[in-house]
């Protein structure tokens, strides 16, 4: 991914910034829009030089008015070009309707777009709806998007692509999948999570050139996730200043789960790991990592024993259900005040008996956030954003929502992940970052960092695996070594 700016806008946040750079930094509105065309050209011409012909899709708003621009561009660059206004010319105002009437000053030709038209052009470019979207798409709209996503050829997308809610990256009923995106002055939250990763391909930002300062009058508490940097260790340090990370589930036929989580504690660098577990089969839990401590735990008097030991506490993987495990589950919540992980099954039962602590990591994924909060899992897809906020208002503490563009969240500001990817959707993986991120709290590194830079760096490995070997048939194991390699300095 080409270097992107960290902080993250809501639509309303970039109009303001928008008005803001017109009406009180005295840039007019058609130069800007002059600027994101000319910027969009030159990285179209820098990124794909074996453009053979090039279709402009123009709706009726000021998106389409970059798209006539840089229709205009291309003309001049003695580029094929061919615009299909999705959207009668005549709708056109302002900036978007000068943009139209300089691109037909200089010869550019229009056709009016229908679902049957055919297309010579190898590289289809989509100026049709920009950030305003927040509703369903349809009638000529839908179908000149149906139209694009089934020519087989690259498609770039002006600012957003069309369809896609720019604050929550939901398709609006159909959306465009582009190769690439070329968003212009604020990056907007949308791009990175829910369906977005289908939709946007590469993305690509241009400032516009804009004073640094104007990014001053519009605070955000929204940003991309960055890359942690760790330093060496000690040369005098012991295991003990690393913490000790006590796993809690592993039940019977999930014994899995909790080894995982325990590996990924210790390859990520915790000095010691203990998992309490069902006494069937702690005995053999750690036969292939034999660092692992593992503890048969029947009932809490033996939990409580574990836990006085134990730095960091987890719970929730494998755990399951029963009664067993309604035992343990209860044992962690009115005892202790160390920092917690709570995951899985945990997280199912905190839906049940809901309680509030300051000092514990939710991590659910869609369906057990839905639980947490009384929806569907529809309910948060359609705003992760607002799901996520209202997960850590409830329950308080971290929470992380895990899924394509994972977001966190301390109540207040909001990290947008953008590593990783569909190989992860794999059993495991959720146990894998719950064990990254205790390791992390076990060396000392306070909640919010711990779950942000386990997120990232969960990502990255699984990026890399990926990289390596493919995304299918990618294990959760598969990503220990990655980990391993990406937490000790270069």
């Amino acid at each position: 991914m080409p270097k992107l700016p960290e902080n993250l806008y809501r639509v309303e946040q970039v109009r303001e910034l928008d008005r803001i750079a017109i009406q009180e930094f005295g840039i007019p509105g058609y130069e800007l829009m002059n600027r994101a065309a000319m910027a969009s050209f030159r990285i179209i011409r820098m990124n794909w030089r074996e453009i053979d012909g090039v279709a402009i899709f123009c709706g009726s708003g000021n998106n389409a008015g970059d798209g006539y621009v840089l229709a205009r561009l291309m003309m001049e660059a003695r580029m094929g070009v061919m615009v299909y206004a999705v959207a009668p010319p005549t709708q056109l105002k302002g900036d978007a309707l000068d943009a139209f009437q300089d691109y037909q000053a200089i010869g550019g030709k229009i056709i009016d777009f229908h679902p049957n038209i055919e297309y010579s052009a190898n590289t289809f470019i989509d100026a049709i709806l920009g950030t305003g979207v927040n509703r369903e798409v349809t009638g000529r709209f839908a179908k000149a998007i149906e139209t694009i996503n089934n020519t087989g050829k690259t498609v770039i997308s002006l600012d957003i692509p069309s369809g896609l809610n720019a604050d929550t990256g939901v398709k609006m009923g159909q959306a465009v999948c582009a190769n690439a995106t070329i968003t212009f002055i604020g990056l907007k939250q949308g791009l990175f999570t829910g369906d977005a990763p289908d939709c946007c391909g590469e993305i690509y930002f241009s400032s516009l050139d804009v004073p640094d300062d104007l990014y001053q009058t519009v605070p955000t508490t929204t940003t991309i996730m960055q890359d942690p940097n760790f330093q060496d260790r000690e040369r005098c340090a012991h295991k003990g200043k690393f913490g000790h990370v006590l796993v809690i589930g592993g039940s019977h036929g999930f014994s899995g789960a909790a080894r995982l989580a325990g590996e990924a504690a210790a390859r990520i660098g915790a000095g010691l790991v203990s998992i309490a577990t069902q006494s069937e089969h702690a005995g053999y839990m750690n036969i292939m990592v034999p660092e692992l401590m593992c503890h048969g735990v029947d009932n809490q008097q033996q939990l409580r024993a574990l836990m006085q030991k134990a730095t960091v506490i987890v719970i929730g993987p494998g755990l399951g259900q029963s009664q067993w495990a309604k035992q343990l589950w209860l044992q962690v919540m009115v005892t202790t005040d160390k920092p917690l992980v709570v995951d899985a099954d945990a997280l199912n039962l905190l839906a049940q008996n809901a309680q509030y602590n300051d000092n514990w990591i939710l991590t659910p994924h869609p369906g057990e956030a839905a639980r947490l909060l009384g929806c569907t899992s529809s309910d948060i897809h359609r705003d992760r954003f607002a799901a996520v906020q209202a997960i850590q208002e409830k329950f308080g503490g971290c929470c992380v929502l895990k899924g394509a563009g994972s977001l966190i969240t301390d109540g207040n500001s909001v990290l947008v992940s953008t590593t990783g990817n569909p190989g992860m959707a794999s059993g495991g993986m959720g146990d894998v970052l719950t064990g990254v991120i205790s390791g992390l709290l076990a060396q000392g590194m306070g909640n919010y960092h711990a779950v942000s830079n386990s997120v990232y760096l969960h990502g990255k490995a699984a990026d890399q695996v990926a990289q390596a070997f493919g995304e299918r048939g990618m294990l959760a194991s598969d990503l220990m070594a990655y980990l391993r390699q990406l937490v000790n300095p270069k």
